[in-house]
């Protein structure tokens, strides 16, 4: 038996329903972080550029389709695993990179809510999607 067999069956003896709540709340948060970005894409290339990242072309560019692609995901349970996997290194470089600059006491400052998101990404990795979702319930139980 696999380690990440292991996890998904120990996930599936111990996942009340309201971390469902908690999932789906993860997940518009990145969505709405998603537009946010969208909508205002020259204030996210300025933080790259203040940030010090050389390749912020492309990141501006990708950061807003993969908050919006893995917070859908996170939504409805489908491929939760992958899609946080994807999101916790923007939100290491948003930490790292960004917000330590910043400080915790700064105005602008959303470094306490990274380190939320964070946590709660890793928090979804160990525990999945839960009985209320597509991937890890729907699917699952369809095949067998």
């Amino acid at each position: 038996m696999g380690m990440l067999h292991q996890l998904q069956q120990w996930s599936i003896t111990h996942h009340p329903k309201w971390l469902v709540i908690l999932r789906v709340a993860l997940g518009f948060s990145l969505i709405l972080k998603g537009i946010s970005f969208i909508s205002n894409n020259i204030l996210l290339q300025d933080i790259l550029l203040k940030s010090n990242l050389s390749s912020q072309g492309w990141l501006s560019t990708a950061i807003p389709w993969l908050h919006l692609l893995g917070g859908a995901l996170i939504v409805v349970g489908l491929f939760t695993r992958w899609a946080v996997l994807m999101q916790v290194p923007i939100l290491i470089g948003a930490i790292f990179f960004v917000n330590a600059k910043q400080g915790v006491f700064s105005g602008q400052s959303e470094l306490g809510l990274s380190l939320v998101i964070l946590a709660l990404l890793i928090f979804f990795f160990a525990e999945g999607g839960g009985p209320l979702s597509l991937d890890d319930h729907y699917f699952r139980k369809k095949k067998s």
